[in-house]
């Protein structure tokens, strides 16, 4: 079923109506019914009651994101949120890491007494835990010093705070924000690529994937780098999705006196 964006879009936020000076765009854009006044919607193009929010001439109409456009918004701000779902965890992780550099004898003591307790539960199974990857890794743990927990917490608080960055960019739409999380984004796909060859896990393919797409889609669609045309024909594909197909749909050539 193929979505209506602008629609979809007017039902959540309201209509965005606009007086025109043109007397041959006005005429258009506005009807007269028995209950009142009816202003053409620039993003939907329904007629809704009651006065323009706005009029003028027509090129300081406001420029309303339609189809394409919103439906780029709507993905932009699922990346979004999964940038700082990402991030907010990664901060989390950070926070911990700076609690055991600072407690590390006390949490290996209590690791250690724990295993103890937990070696031959699971000895009645026939799982060995002192060869235990997991509890390999852990104890390898223990062995960093400080000062590197300390670096390894800056380096993920780095992380974090970019990924919330990029969040707040691409919630707004910021072209900036696309940039950065294309050049982000990437510059981590070869580190993602070899902690696939160390060990394969669904998650780690499923974040890999999402991330190749989100930078193909966001290089494409939004035209960085000069792809497709570039800044210029980005401009110009937003202000056609917005007053200007509302002329053209009215059957007003745009820029024809």
């Amino acid at each position: 079923m193929k979505i209506d964006w602008d629609r979809r879009h007017c039902a959540r936020k309201g209509h965005v109506t606009y007086a025109p000076d043109d007397p041959r765009l006005r005429v258009r854009l506005h009807a007269q019914t028995a209950v009142g006044d009816v202003w053409r919607c620039l993003r939907c193009g329904d007629f809704v009651l009651g006065e323009p929010h706005g009029s003028g001439p027509a090129a300081d109409a406001p420029l309303v994101p339609r189809g394409k456009v919103l439906r780029d918004l709507f993905i932009l701000r699922f990346l979004a949120i999964e940038r700082a779902v990402r991030g907010v965890f990664i901060v989390l992780v950070a926070v911990a890491v700076w609690r055991f550099s600072n407690s590390q004898d006390a949490v290996r003591r209590l690791f250690n007494e724990y295993l103890d307790t937990f070696r031959p539960v699971f000895r009645h199974f026939h799982y060995d835990l002192d060869h235990s990857p997991v509890v390999g890794s852990i104890q390898k743990a223990f062995g960093y010093k400080h000062s590197t927990l300390l670096l390894v917490a800056g380096l993920l608080l780095a992380y974090a705070l970019i990924e919330l960055v990029e969040a707040v960019g691409l919630w707004y739409a910021k072209r900036w924000a696309e940039y950065l999380t294309v050049v982000a984004t990437a510059a981590f796909l070869p580190l993602e690529i070899y902690e696939l060859t160390e060990k394969v896990s669904y998650l780690k393919i499923a974040t890999l994937v999402l991330n190749i797409l989100a930078v193909l889609y966001i290089a494409l669609a939004k035209r960085l780098f000069g792809l497709r045309g570039g800044r210029r024909a980005f401009d110009e594909e937003r202000q056609s999705a917005s007053l200007l197909e509302v002329e053209e749909s009215a059957g007003v050539q745009p820029g024809v006196s």
